[in-house]
């Protein structure tokens, strides 16, 4: 999978799973309470979370780009591509926190101060913790299946509305 493509599906996979659940959250501005209780709660995210985050990433979406990479450079050696890995990898711990910026926000819109500190007393427990660690995990795993089963229904999707088309004599 190229880099413009693997972006796409990113993108279509963050539109699939939050477009519905966007539209409310986003006609009321957080209380400044709010957004002081999730900058809080995102404070807890140590720098070695970010890196197993980038890890468990990198793990999940580097192989289609070493695949594409073997495949316009047969010739690419394994110090090559190992110092691409790395630098794939610096690039997301670099920019991690950017991505990130905007999370306090969306938190404070979609939670009360009430629960976003019930969330922080929760990260602050062992099971929060071990949480913390596991769930980049656990996602990347689950975004690893959905994926190509989101082809599958993007192609019955496209049927779909080929033979809509058709019937109300639009066909392509």
């Amino acid at each position: 999978m190229s880099i413009p493509r693997l972006c796409a599906a990113l993108l279509s996979l963050a539109l699939a799973t939050g477009a519905a659940g966007n539209a409310h959250a986003q006609t009321q501005p957080p209380s400044p309470e709010a957004l002081q209780a999730a900058n809080e709660l995102f404070s807890i995210f140590s720098k070695d979370l970010l890196q197993q985050m980038v890890s468990q990433m990198t793990a999940q979406f580097w192989p289609p780009v070493e695949k594409d990479l073997r495949a316009k450079h047969p010739e690419i050696s394994a110090a090559t591509l190992a110092e691409l890995r790395a630098e794939f990898e610096r690039i997301q711990l670099r920019n991690l926190p950017r991505i990130l910026a905007d999370a306090p926000a969306i938190y404070a819109r979609h939670f009360t101060v009430q629960e976003l500190h019930d969330l922080l007393a929760f990260y602050r427990t062992p099971t929060g913790q071990k949480a913390l660690r596991e769930l980049p995990q656990v996602m990347g795993e689950f975004t690893a299946g959905m994926l190509p089963k989101l082809k599958d229904v993007q192609a019955e999707a496209a049927e779909s509305f080929k033979a809509v088309l058709r019937q109300r004599g639009l066909a392509l």
